[in-house]
């Protein structure tokens, strides 16, 4: 069955409900007659389990998520995956030659492996581009390998898309404790066009996308991994009411929580606006930390979580720009790139490490003008009030130069989501916001939090009139399809997390389970019906406009 993504109203935890992984059993493991344990985790009159001092209701809190070895888990994770690559890799080199921006990211692919940096074929000099080089060297690789052919440059961004299917499958499994949620997320990861023409073309965003996703991955691993420590040093004799050390566990390196950095630093390297997910991401850490603490029983987790992690948070800040600076390297270690010796060609001194830094940040600031300034009208840009209505998607490729068997033909590539689940989003963010603020649902702030990084701040810019396309909103499409498998579970199960039948005996649970079901698989029939204009196939030109629901807007 489908877990619930219900939570313990009174402590903003996960309640233990039936996934396919466990059997459904009553929220509260408390004996009959103990008292509710308050939102602080602090009601120490519940009685012990085990002989140890956390109450089980605490340590059902604390616990984290321990079978993902689950050999079950993995295998429906297979089958979810194998859908994802199938339909990402099939016909990849069609259509042929260079569609969209292809035209300017794998050429410069090809330029960075041949020197380093970025060059202008046509006027032979080095090419002023505004984007990092990280997405473009990962398109490289696959140039490298399979020539410079519409495969080769097109597979970094395939391989991207299925890993992204991957890790959100397994990070809803572990989010909402079911195996069955976790697979309905990378689903519908799985059949939304607009996640498949990225997948499919040689852009930097899906890159970007899937560096801020392994990244938030790895914080919900973190996350764990923080509240495993906790229960075992308070069931080795940790008294966490102590001050300073005396009342933590032993030290230990967050690993998890630095490969977010990294991860993040990798994002940060592809696109610039994955700047916004640091803070909240780094927001995120102190508030589950916060969490943990006040759990275990700190006296003042809030104040003892910032104390304890700050150090962390500022390594992981390091960790970042030290992984944005190595992306750059191409640049640093050649003389030939852009802007390469502004300095000694403007008669200032440029010491050899120093100055080629400055010359860096100079080349940065010229950049940044770029983007501030960029409002020169486009075909195809749109506003982020748009962007989850798909008010004006963007059209990659078309034709109408091609057999179809009909005496007129077209064929296109549209970055259009799947309008079903993309028109779901709004609405399962509303019911989110509801859900997360009854039941105090640290999983409904977290996605929230993924998704007010990801598309608030284009808001801000849409005020000063910079063009925009919709494809900005990619790093933001795995939280509002989290945010749709949420409310898919909180449809299922309601929050006491058992099944709950009605006078007329209709089980709730069952019920719930078939408007889920239905609803996924409308969402896979909608999908294979605009699949044709996701991938370039040729239609009879009646059969393209039919698909063109929303008129002007999607031509």
């Amino acid at each position: 069955m489908i877990s619930a993504a219900a939570s313990d109203a009174a402590s903003g935890e996960p309640a233990v409900t039936a996934t396919a992984d466990r059997p459904v059993r009553p929220p509260d493991a408390g004996p009959a007659g103990a008292h509710p344990v308050g939102p602080d985790g602090s009601a120490g009159s519940s009685t012990p389990t085990g002989g140890v001092g956390l109450p089980a209701v605490v340590r059902r809190r604390l616990a984290p998520l321990d079978n993902w070895l689950e050999p079950w888990s993995w295998l429906a994770t297979a089958v979810v995956v194998t859908i994802a690559g199938v339909l990402r890799l099939v016909n990849l080199s069609h259509p042929p030659g260079l569609i969209f921006d292809e035209l300017y990211y794998a050429n410069e692919a090809n330029e960075l492996r041949q020197y380093g940096f970025e060059w202008d074929e046509t006027n032979n000099t080095p090419a002023y581009v505004v984007h990092p080089p990280l997405g473009k060297w990962i398109i490289s690789l696959g140039v490298r390998w399979f020539d410079f052919t519409e495969f080769g440059w097109r597979i970094s961004a395939a391989v991207a898309g299925i890993l992204m299917v991957l890790i959100i499958t397994r990070t809803a499994r572990r989010l909402f404790h079911s195996t069955v949620l976790g697979c309905v997320a990378g689903l519908l990861l799985a059949l939304d066009g607009f996640h498949l023409v990225l997948s499919r073309t040689a852009l930097l965003d899906i890159f970007l996308a899937f560096f801020v996703l392994a990244a938030f991955a790895a914080l919900v691993v973190d996350r764990d991994w923080s509240r495993r420590r906790w229960l075992r040093a308070v069931d080795d004799g940790l008294d966490p009411t102590l001050p300073g050390r005396a009342g933590r566990p032993p030290f230990a390196v967050p690993w998890w929580r630095l490969i977010a950095a990294l991860l993040l630093g990798c994002g940060l390297a592809v696109k610039w606006s994955a700047l916004w997910f640091i803070p909240v991401f780094g927001l995120l850490v102190i508030w589950w930390e916060a969490g943990a603490r006040r759990s275990a029983g700190v006296r003042r987790p809030w104040l003892d979580a910032a104390l304890g992690e700050i150090g962390w948070l500022v390594l992981g800040g390091v960790l970042i720009l030290g992984t944005y600076l190595a992306s750059w390297s191409g640049w640093l270690a050649t003389d030939g790139g852009y802007l390469r010796h502004y300095r000694a060609d403007n008669g200032m001194s440029e010491a050899p490490f120093i100055g080629a830094l400055l010359n860096l940040w100079h080349y940065h600031t010229q950049a940044y003008g770029f983007h501030s300034t960029l409002e020169t009208e486009h075909r195809y840009q749109s506003w982020p009030w748009q962007w989850l209505l798909l008010g004006r998607p963007v059209a990659f490729h078309w034709t109408d130069q091609t057999a179809c068997g009909a005496p007129s033909c077209a064929e296109e590539v549209l970055l259009l989501g799947t309008p079903l689940l993309w028109w779901s989003f709004l609405p399962a963010l509303a019911a989110l916001v509801w859900l997360g603020i009854a039941r105090r649902d640290w999983r409904a702030g977290a996605i929230l939090a993924g998704v007010a990084a990801g598309l608030l701040p284009w808001f801000y810019y849409a005020t000063e009139g910079r063009t925009m396309f919709s494809f900005y909103t990619a790093p933001a499409l795995p939280f509002l399809v989290l945010a749709v498998t949420y409310v898919l579970g909180a449809i299922v199960t309601p929050s006491g997390g058992t099944a709950v039948a009605d006078p007329a005996g209709n089980d709730r649970r069952l019920v719930g389970a078939v408007i889920a079901g239905t609803y996924v698989l409308l969402v896979a029939v909608c999908f294979a019906y605009f699949y044709p204009i996701f991938v370039g196939e040729p239609l009879p030109y009646e059969d393209w406009s039919a698909r063109m629901w929303l008129g002007g807007r999607w031509i």
